[in-house]
């Protein structure tokens, strides 16, 4: 089999599309079905066991689980599916994958959903251009799935196709008589073949044609069976490269999952193969060696996967814990989650509450690091350092939104419940403190705009103004602080509220204490008009960052009176 410099280049193009097609799924996923998926999702997969339904389903309809997982990524990468329910949909794909095998094995059909990929493509464009932005962004959608299915489909065309010249691999007769260091040898053969052919279907083929021609026996096909469930997941993981960490977490979750369960049936081998032996001859009644081989790598292939669920959906939170010590959450990739309030019910009114408070200091403090980072980019020279910089503030403006809406839906939910008055009232409290903290992130949002604003001109602050600026922020970050403090509501922590309103003062008196000074400093030359500009629009944007903070403060210490009476 020749495979040339050309087909290598075609199987990296492959790729490539593939990966676009990733990216532009995701983020058309993002901007369109965000809210009203996470909804559909979190029904389907509630728990364990629905993620695990949901996922064999999928790749029962689809029928591959590569395309399964990558989806799921896509997901995860989305912030639409957690770590914890993309695990238990990843599981069911598994399943999925091998029920698909006995319908092709039963009945010969298969759905090639690449061939839906072109016709896909008309009506993404016409979404395309549409001038609603919600259409465009389904239009975004379509042409990523189907540039997604068209690398998936060429990556298999591109792959060296070692099915159609199996005897490339009649090597490995060689090295069929080493006991168990044999089966382990297959394991490693299975995984890189089918990293290779990008379709473990097509190395379930190799592995039949292999124990057909007698080249190996049935105990070492299921080793390769085995290596096959390893390398399928390397197309999840190529999916998650243009992903962010959750979704570099659930890919790795998929190869987890599958070499724990390797590692322990391997423990087992001889007792599981010759189950699986026992049950296709005694119980199904194939004994005639070269029908009963094929039918036993099938169940040998469902059972792994079946059992490997079986046992392994008890330690979804251990697997969970596993990918996020090996992948730690980079500060920078931080991404958009609700911690405290779930989808589906909602708890009783007092613990509804109990959460909504715990998710508004989480809020508090998320703006609080956001406002870090404005100080921060006050002093990023490097052109690089400053987009990655601003980009992230941009990304926590957005963060802010989101929290506001679903904390302010997730407390109009509970307050149509049957509540006390001073709940109630405590509600509408707690609402106020949401719009409040939301209005600090725009705030924060406009600090670093202006700082953007000002670095593209050719012109710099002088040190008396950053002098000023520093002073300024770290004003603001103290009321920051102490805003947080307060909005903890801990029981027995003595919060001073004064305090806070001491720091308003000393930011309001500042404030005009440096507008006055402005205006004779631009009349003396000592800068430019624009740059007296930037600098004040610094200092008025602090100033009503600083009147948010109290708003939130006084919001907050109404909430504790009505907690308290």
């Amino acid at each position: 089999m020749e495979y040339s410099f050309y087909d290598l280049l075609k199987l990296l193009g492959s790729l490539a599309l593939f990966l676009y097609g990733m990216k532009i799924m995701s983020e058309g996923l993002q901007k369109f079905a965000g809210d009203r998926l996470r909804k559909i999702l979190t029904v389907m997969t509630t728990n364990r066991v629905t993620g695990v339904v949901t996922g064999a389903l999928i790749t029962a309809l689809v029928q591959s689980s590569s395309a399964t997982t990558v989806m799921v990524v896509s997901f995860v990468n989305a912030g639409l599916l957690t770590l914890a329910q993309s695990i238990s949909v990843i599981m069911g794909a598994n399943i999925g994958t091998t029920v698909t095998a006995w319908i092709i094995s039963a009945l010969g059909f298969q759905v090639d959903v690449s061939a839906f990929a072109l016709p896909l493509l008309a009506f993404g464009i016409l979404l395309i251009f549409s001038q609603k932005s919600s259409r465009k962004s389904v239009g975004e959608f379509i042409f990523g799935f189907s540039f997604l299915f068209m690398g998936l489909s060429m990556l298999q065309a591109n792959a060296p196709d070692l099915s159609k010249n199996p005897e490339m691999l009649a090597f490995v007769q060689d090295y069929t008589d080493m006991g168990f260091g044999s089966v382990l040898l297959f394991v490693l053969i299975g995984t890189v073949l089918t990293m290779i052919v990008q379709a473990s279907s097509a190395t379930m083929a190799i592995t039949l044609i292999m124990c057909a021609n007698g080249w190996i026996s049935f105990e070492l096909g299921a080793a390769l069976v085995l290596g096959e469930n390893i390398g399928t997941t390397i197309t999840a993981n190529l999916a998650a490269l243009t992903g962010n960490t959750q979704a570099r977490r659930a890919a790795l979750a998929h190869l987890v999952f599958n070499v724990f369960g390797v590692i322990w049936v391997l423990c087992v081998f001889p007792f599981f193969t010759g189950a699986v032996s026992w049950f296709v001859e005694n119980v199904m009644g194939v004994t005639e060696m070269s029908v009963s081989v094929p039918y036993m790598l099938s169940a040998f292939h469902t059972a792994f996967n079946v059992c490997n669920v079986l046992v392994l959906i008890w330690f979804v939170k251990f697997i969970e814990r596993t990918v996020c010590m090996l992948i730690p959450q980079k500060e920078q990739d931080e991404e958009y989650r609700l911690r405290f309030i779930t989808g589906g019910m909602l708890s009783t009114s007092e613990l509804s509450i109990l959460q909504a408070s715990k998710e508004i200091h989480l809020f508090a403090e998320r703006i609080h690091r956001m406002f870090g980072m404005v100080r921060d980019l006050l002093h990023t020279e490097k052109g690089d350092d400053f987009n990655k910089l601003f980009s992230r503030i941009e990304k926590y403006e957005n963060i802010s939104d989101s929290m506001e809406l679903e904390i302010a839906n997730y407390l109009n939910k509970v307050s149509e419940g049957r509540l006390s008055s001073e709940s109630k009232l405590q509600i509408r409290d707690m609402l106020r403190e949401v719009t409040e903290i939301e209005s600090i992130g725009d705030s924060c949002y406009n600090l670093a705009r202006t700082i953007n604003r000002k670095r593209q001109s050719d012109e710099d602050f002088t040190e008396k103004q950053y002098e000023h600026i520093h002073t300024m922020m770290k004003l603001v970050d103290d009321a920051l602080a102490q805003m947080i403090a307060v909005v903890e509501r801990t029981e027995h922590a003595q919060v001073d509220v004064n305090r806070s309103f001491n720091l308003e003062n000393e930011i309001n008196n500042y404030r005009n204490q440096l507008k006055n000074q402005n205006i004779v400093d631009v009349n003396n030359k000592l800068y430019s008009y624009q740059m007296g500009v930037y600098y004040m629009d610094i200092i008025g944007e602090c100033e009503k960052l600083g009147d948010y903070v109290v708003n939130v403060v006084e919001a907050s210490s109404d909430v504790k009176e009505k907690k308290s009476a």
